[in-house]
């Protein structure tokens, strides 16, 4: 086997496993041993069939496909020393580590709102984003579930990064972590994000799952992966977004039994 496809190889599978660890985790935890107590916090009342699960599951895996071609090609940069960053990065120590990584979360939430908005454009929309709205009522499988195009898209973030700001593969690895996890969770069905007592976000700066289960019911508003403050500079966040938060968290997910009362 040739090592370019040996090293591809790996990466996809590394990439799959991820994909498949969290994906099937988070559907296994919130929609098979604790739906019964999570019954509350869920969105909507149906459940998506099967066979979107399944579609979901494929196309995701496509999309993997291109995240690690383009993972193998920006490894190779560096291999034909065009790519000094990782190196440079090391250089400037452990605190710049951490800073990079929360740099690179922000910037990536900024990247995926601006190129969000630009495939909801109507003559890109078919093309590129179509596939992903398919899912109108998501899954956590839906995370990856995306048109080619999309997923280029996506997949040349890391690439545009590394080539600009020095940062290392560890702090890649994390914020991968950080990606599947949130996304998996944003595309649950479950508003899991805690909430003060009248129903509001505690943390209002995260977008929670209500957030972007509204960007899948009523497309056009709502375009932010991690944080609001786009949507709320932009002048993109669902008009009913806090009280649909609050309509959800407001559910107690403990019931107490009905009163039973005698003839």
């Amino acid at each position: 086997m040739p090592p370019v496809l040996r090293v591809w190889l790996g990466a996809m599978q590394a990439d799959v496993t991820r994909y498949v660890i969290f994906a099937v985790g988070v559907w296994l935890i919130l929609w098979v041993l604790l739906a019964p107590v999570l019954k509350a916090r869920k969105i909507r009342e149906d459940t998506p069939p099967t066979r979107q699960l399944l579609t979901e599951f494929g196309c995701s895996v496509r999309s993997i496909a291109i995240f690690s071609t383009v993972g193998l090609l920006t490894f190779g940069l560096q291999r034909a020393g065009l790519l000094p960053g990782p190196k440079i990065a090391q250089a400037w120590g452990p605190i710049w580590f951490w800073v990079s990584l929360g740099l690179m979360i922000l910037a990536h939430d900024a990247w995926f709102y601006w190129t969000h908005r630009m495939i909801h454009d109507r003559r890109l929309f078919r093309v590129f984003h179509r596939r992903h709205h398919r899912s109108n009522n998501p899954s956590p499988f839906t995370a990856y579930s995306f048109d080619l195009g999309e997923a280029a898209i996506n997949a040349l973030f890391v690439p545009v990064w590394m080539l600009l700001v020095p940062t290392q593969w560890p702090v890649v690895g994390l914020f991968m972590l950080h990606q599947i996890v949130r996304n998996t969770i944003g595309h649950s069905g479950y508003e899991l994000f805690p909430a003060t007592r009248d129903g509001r976000p505690l943390l209002p700066w995260l977008t929670t799952v209500t957030h972007h289960d509204l960007h899948h019911a009523q497309a056009g508003r709502n375009y932010g992966l991690y944080f609001t403050h786009w949507d709320r500079w932009m002048g993109t966040e669902h008009p009913e977004y806090a009280a649909r938060f609050a309509q959800a968290v407001r559910r107690p997910i403990f019931r107490r039994p009905e009163a039973v009362t005698a003839d």
